[in-house]
Parts: structure tokens; sequence; C-alpha cells
């Protein structure tokens, strides 16, 4: 039978299509975000970075939109100027920080002008050093403040792109299959934390010198090409609302009353603070994760000569990740004997990427399966809530496999040091759940927000629930990385006294206190969860009704 298709959002092709240029524009800056994570020992052995200046430079990514509430504006800017103007806008605003960030760790701004500046200022800053939320601090390398500026910046900009995402894809596919499109849209853009890990370390050692610039120009390459994205997106949705008639959102004006109307639900508020834990103990997590794998695993050097240590092998393992992710995505949309041959090939597929990693001995490569399983399962659960419902309990599960995870690495992993295989094994699955529970918020949590709030205020929505993440993803970065260097005074003393190097110091750290700090962060968003569920069946929120209604 053939349906009239009148408008492009009517067509399954088209509107899959905007979704993909939303989700790779995600996946480029999901990249630039952790482009530093899998080689935060070289950032120690090179450019002087301990883990404080590591984890205060990689938590000024939201200090910005937090402390300066960046974020409330952009919601307002979305809200107002409308989908498309946001997404060049965010664009551009990442671009720009990328490229600050870029040269603050090149060869060219040790020594320069620039560098001379950073060191003698920003130690102090009134109010802010009082309170202790300043994002430098007296004898942080120079290096480490610059960059830390450009990724205040590009912090903006890509807040900015996932309210403007989650926004897009609302008005693409509400009342069709929101929680399966916002579950696939994260679920792709995470390939980019597995894209990554393996090739930010093989571009920091190109060549066997060691330049880690490379790797941050890596990132800011790819942004460039989220930029295109955008502008393509720009033009489709231009078609969309000329199709429709619908005149773009900045037609309804914002009022600060919005604001408060979305304050005053207690559903909003169990699902923001639901979110700040869930992402805290995930996304901080990462930008330690490799070090952490380093510090509680045995790697042997692979001899230069072997191919397994070739950049050869890096290009052939990433091409076979693809094939992890394509098949088990595409397993979710064919028919069932086709399926289980998709199946089939994404477990030989990820057992042998899985080889591979233990092959070449590099804790970023075993990382990069962090997002595998979760390509596969999200759209299943995405479709799950579309048909079925039961976000608030889905919310539940993760959080008690959050907890599992970081438990896992606190006390089981470090015992299987010297035990290679063991030890990769249990990382290996560890991760794997992780990515797993983390797909949970995606595929439930976010497609709950348009059932609390007005559909004109969606955005001022999604950029509060942003604004109340970000301080935990400014928070947990910087604690970590002090937890570390307090719990491991006797790795401060040993590089003071040359008893030990700085590259042996920084695969030396005991992660046990911040993993527990993690898991406990799990164990408040489990609570939180249980009450949540509470409050939907009392008041009818509707988080445990399916999306699309019968």
């Amino acid at each position: 039978m053939n349906t009239q298709i009148k408008t492009l959002r009517d067509s399954e092709a088209i509107r899959w299509t905007a979704l993909l240029l939303l989700a790779f524009a995600m996946f480029c800056s999901y990249i630039f975000m952790d482009i530093l994570s899998p080689i935060k020992d070289l950032m120690q052995s090179t450019r002087g970075w301990d883990s404080t200046a590591f984890g205060t430079m990689q938590g000024s990514e939201t200090f910005l939109n937090v402390f300066v509430f960046f974020l409330i504006f952009a919601g307002i800017i979305l809200d107002k100027m409308g989908v498309r103007f946001t997404a060049l806008l965010s664009g551009a605003v990442m671009l720009i920080g990328a490229t600050i960030n870029w040269y603050a760790v090149t060869d060219t701004f040790q020594g320069s002008a620039l560098d001379v500046w950073f060191t003698n200022n920003l130690n102090y800053i009134p109010g802010f050093d009082e309170l202790g939320i300043s994002p430098f601090y007296l004898g942080m390398p120079s290096s480490a403040k610059f960059a830390a500026v450009g990724f205040m910046i590009f912090g903006c900009g890509v807040e900015m792109a996932g309210i403007m995402v989650s926004r897009g894809i609302v008005k693409w596919f509400k009342g069709r299959e929101m929680a399966l499109a916002m579950g696939s849209e994260m679920a792709l853009a995470r390939l980019g934390v597995a894209t990554c890990m393996i090739f930010s370390p093989m571009f920091a050692r190109l060549g066997g010198v060691v330049d880690v610039s490379r790797s941050v120009a890596f990132g800011v390459v790819l942004l460039m090409i989220a930029m295109i994205m955008f502008v393509v997106y720009f033009f489709m949705d231009r078609k969309l609302d000329a199709q429709t008639g619908e005149a773009e959102e900045k037609d309804d004006p914002f009022k600060i009353s919005d604001l408060g109307a979305i304050l005053k639900s207690s559903g909003f508020w169990l699902v923001a603070l639901l979110c700040v834990l869930y992402y805290s103990a995930i996304f901080p997590f990462q930008k330690y994760a490799v070090n952490m794998l380093q510090c509680n695993l045995s790697f042997t050097e692979v001899s230069p000569d072997s191919f397994w240590a070739t950049n050869t092998v890096t290009i052939i393992q990433y091409l076979i990740m693809l094939v992890v992710a394509g098949t088990s995505f595409a397993s979710n949309f064919v028919r069932r004997s086709l399926k289980w041959i998709l199946l089939s090939v994404t477990i030989i597929a990820l057992i042998t990427f899985c080889y591979m990693g233990y092959m070449r001995q590099s804790a970023a490569t075993v990382f990069s399966v962090f997002p595998l399983l979760a390509v596969g399962i999200t759209p299943i659960l995405g479709n799950y809530v579309d048909h079925k419902g039961k976000a608030a309990s889905m919310l539940i599960v993760g959080s008690l496999l959050l907890i599992a995870c970081h438990l896992t690495f606190a006390f089981v992993l470090p015992a299987f040091k010297g035990n290679n295989v063991a030890g990769i094994i249990t990382a290996y699955t560890t991760i794997l759940v992780l990515g797993a529970s983390f797909s949970l918020v995606p595929a439930s949590l976010w497609p709950s927000v348009p059932k609390l709030v007005d559909a004109k205020i969606i955005g001022s929505a999604y950029a509060l629930i942003f604004w109340i993440q970000n301080i935990g993803l400014w928070l947990f970065p910087m604690l970590i990385g002090k937890v570390l260097d307090k719990t491991n005074p006797d790795i401060i003393s040993a590089i003071d006294t040359g008893r030990m190097t700085a590259e042996e110091a920084a695969v030396s750290y005991d992660y046990s206190a911040p993993l527990l700090m993690l898991a406990g962060l799990g164990a408040a968003a489990l609570i939180l969860g249980v009450v949540l569920k509470i409050v939907d069946k009392k008041k009818g929120l509707g988080l445990e009704e399916p999306n699309i209604k019968a």
C-alpha cells in the first residue's frame, strides 16, 4: 500500500538521514572531548601535567557552562533562534575552542610570549579561588592553562550542540520512534569514544616521535567535518519548515516564567539529578579509564618490528570495529533470518577486535570496546521504550550495572595484575557492560523530558538538565585528579626525589579511591531511580508508558 508523503519527516529515509547528520557531527565532537584521555601518560611525561593539572584542564570544559550560565543562555538561544541557527553557532564555537586547545599543546607554544604570559598570570582569580572553583591554580603548567581556555570555549559549543540535537530529534521524530532515534544517535555518536581511543595514541606516536599535538589536530579536522554536517542539516531543516508552514521556534518568545514552570516539576528535578549522577560516573571516568587500565594491568611493550606495533594494524582494527558496530546496529532493523547472520558476524568480529587489542598490549585499545555493545542494544532499548515504556525501570537497572562495574574496576581488576589473560578478559567484560549500562540513559531518560514540560520550552528544559549535568562534569574530573594525587603521595615523593621517572609514575597510580567515589554516584542514582518510579506512579507522569500510543 502506498502512503502519500506530505513532508520530509514523513519519509522514513529522510528523517533518519537528518538524524545521521546530527549523529555524525556529535560523533566528531565526542572524539575531541576525549582526545587527550588515552594519552594522559604522555601529557605527564612530555608536558608536565600531573593528575591534578590533567583533571583541572579536563574539568574546564564545562566551566563557562556552569559558572557563567552559558548553557542556560544556550537553551534560550535555541528556543528563541531555533535549531538551524543554534547548529551553525555551536559548530563554529566548538571549532574555535578546539583550535586554541590544539595550539596550547604544540611545540610552538612552548617558550612563546603566550607561554610566558600564562605562566605568570591566572594563578589567582579573586572570588573563584576563595570558593575553590577556579579553573586555574598556582603552579599549573602554562600549556594546561591555555588548553583549558580552549576547552572551555569548546565545551560551550559541544553542550549547545547537545541540546540542539535533542531538540532537533524531537522536531523530526515526535509521535514516531523518538526513543529509538535518540538512543541510536547517542550510540552512533559514542563510537567517537572508540575512535579516539584507537587513533589518538597512534597520531601521538606517529613516526616513532611523540607529539601530542598531532592527536589534537586530528580532532580539529574532524570538527571541521562536523561543521559541514551542520550546514547540510541547516538546509534540510529549512526545507522541512517550508513544507509544514511552521515558523522557526524564534517566533515563540522566551519568558523567564517558563523556567519557573520547569523548576516546579518534581519529575524534572528527579530526571535532572539522575542525569548528573549517571553522567558524572561515566564521562569523567572515560578521561582516566585508559590510565586506570595502565595502572591495574601488566602491559608488555610490543617490539617496534612487530606487526602489532604498526599503524596498519590500527587501521585494520578500526575497520573491524566498524563491522562490529554496523552489523550489531543493523541487526535491529532486518528480518529474523538475516538478523542471526548479522549477529554471528558481530560476535566473530568483536572477538577478533578484542584479540587484536590484547596482542597490541594497549590500554587505549582495550577501552575502545566501551561503546560497542551499546551500539547494538541501544536501538533495542529505545524501541522497547517506544512500544512498551518502562523508562524509569531501565534507569534503575542501569544504576545497578554502573555500581557493579566500578566496584569490579576497584577491587577485582587489580587482583589480576601480572595475569595478563585473566586481567584483559575481566577488563573487556566490565567495559562492555559499563557501556551497555550507559546506553540505558539516552534510550530512557532523554525521551522522557518531553513528557514533563511544554513543547515550546523543551530547549530550555534540556538546557537546564545539561547545566545541572555540567556541574558534575566540571567537578568530578578535578576530584578524581586531586584524589589520585592525595591517595598516592608516594608517587609524588618518588618523582620529587628522582626515585621514579615521570613515565613510570604515570602508570603507577592506585585508582581504588576514585573508583569507590564513582560507585557511590551509582548508588545515589539507584536511590533516585527508585524514587522517580514511585513519583511517576503517584503523579502519572507517564515515564513508564510507551512513547508510541497504539
